[in-house]
């Protein structure tokens, strides 16, 4: 009977929660140019105004890995020469890069930058340049957590990169269908779901050191959309073991579950607010977005008038009055913000195809978001103020998380 009530929740759950469990077929797809050749999907170019001008030089291959990460920052342009600053990268030892940002001829920073490989001292040395040219916070070294079929076996599994794909690895062989991968604060531990072993919808921890993975939370039902707190001392989740999808919270064990929702709708996707007093969800009808306190009580809704589809909600740590969400557009999908200071909400995406499942950058600027067509999922980078997008690499891969160090 058990069985039956898991295989049950698990079909009704997949087929009533937002984008991040189904995904309709997209109809975008059938609008977009036709194209004889390869193409990035969702990328937009734009040359803002207030753009600065910034010249890369020193070593070759350094020179070549700053490029990629600055043509996806709004904030700045590219030229060949004559900037309004000069970044210069050169190797100073292993794993260490120096920094020298140059305006008008003058030195404005030197510094010696050092990371886990040559790779992440450059990005850590880029952020460093951002800070010191646009007094920005940067997001270069950012490492994410996504869903790939990359393996090979027809089993979408989680890896971990880079901010731009780069020295990724497969943390799961599951051989089981896994999704909404999410990071510990400290980096060191994601939760995601998977239907390993029991074929229904569980919530693993994994150790990304050792990659031990264990058990957090299967019980009867539903078990998904698992997102630890700021401090990683709670995770809220959705479980439908009492009838209906809702939000849970439980310990950092996964123990001491305690229900925070009651309603008729079926929740998704929660979100710890950056000090982790608050959390917000999707709910339906809609669904529509919902802001509660951890403890639990009366949610306020916070997309009247915006769209009557409203899901995937990521708070912004780097600037907690803004949420990003997936709303419908048309007869597509876009990444839209709600400024809480002000409860109005725009649409930040122009992706000529669907744009869902937007996740942060610690500038609270960027975002990173999944670019999908009918046959197609990449990862993108998002500047929420020009629309400006650019995708990350050719890797077919979606749900991502994002970790800032």
């Amino acid at each position: 009977m058990q069985n039956l009530l898991r295989t049950f929740l698990a079909f009704t759950c997949v087929a009533a929660l937002p984008l991040s469990a189904a995904k309709p077929k997209s109809t975008r797809a059938a609008a977009a140019p036709a194209s004889s050749g390869p193409r990035d999907i969702g990328t937009v170019y734009v040359d803002p105004a207030d753009a600065i001008s910034i010249n890369i030089t020193g070593s070759p291959g350094l020179v070549n890995i700053a490029a990629i990460a600055f043509n996806s920052h709004g904030k700045f342009r590219r030229v060949a020469s004559n900037g309004a600053y000069e970044f210069r990268f050169t190797d100073a030892g292993p794993n260490v890069v120096r920094v020298d940002v140059i305006k008008a001829g003058q030195a404005v920073l030197s510094q010696n930058v050092s990371g886990s490989s040559e790779r992440n001292a450059l990005f850590r040395a880029a952020d460093v340049a951002v800070k010191a040219s646009s007094g920005l916070n940067g997001y270069f070294a950012s490492k994410l957590a996504f869903v790939s079929e990359r393996s090979g076996q027809g089993r979408s599994e989680i890896f971990v990169s880079d901010l731009f794909l780069g020295e990724a690895r497969q943390i799961t062989h599951d051989n089981a269908h896994a999704m909404t991968p999410r990071w510990s604060p400290d980096g060191t531990k994601l939760l995601y779901t998977s239907f390993f072993k029991s074929g229904f919808p569980d919530i693993f921890q994994i150790d990304l050191s050792s990659l031990q993975r264990t058990s957090f939370v299967s019980l009867k039902g539903t078990n998904t959309g698992a997102r630890y707190s700021p401090t990683g001392g709670q995770v809220a989740m959705v479980l439908s073991g009492e009838g209906n999808p809702e939000i849970y919270v439980s310990n950092a064990q996964g123990r001491q579950i305690s229900r925070r929702t009651r309603t008729e709708g079926v929740e998704s996707s929660p979100c710890f607010s950056p000090d982790g007093t608050r959390i917000v969800y999707a709910s339906e009808p809609g669904p529509q977005l919902y802001i509660m306190s951890v403890g639990g009580g009366s949610p306020r809704r916070i997309t009247s008038g915006v769209s009557r589809y409203c899901a995937e909600p990521d708070w912004s740590r780097g600037d907690p009055n803004k949420i990003a969400f997936t709303e419908r557009e048309g007869r597509g999908y876009q990444i839209a913000v709600v400024d809480l200071s002000t409860g109005l909400a725009k649409t930040v995406s122009r992706a000529p195809l669907d744009a869902i499942e937007p996740s942060w950058l610690p500038d609270g600027r960027h975002l990173v978001y999944t670019a999908r067509s009918a046959g197609s999922r990449r990862l993108c980078i998002l500047d929420t103020e020009t629309g400006k997008s650019t995708t990350l690499g050719s890797v077919a891969a979606e749900k991502a998380s994002v970790w800032a160090p």
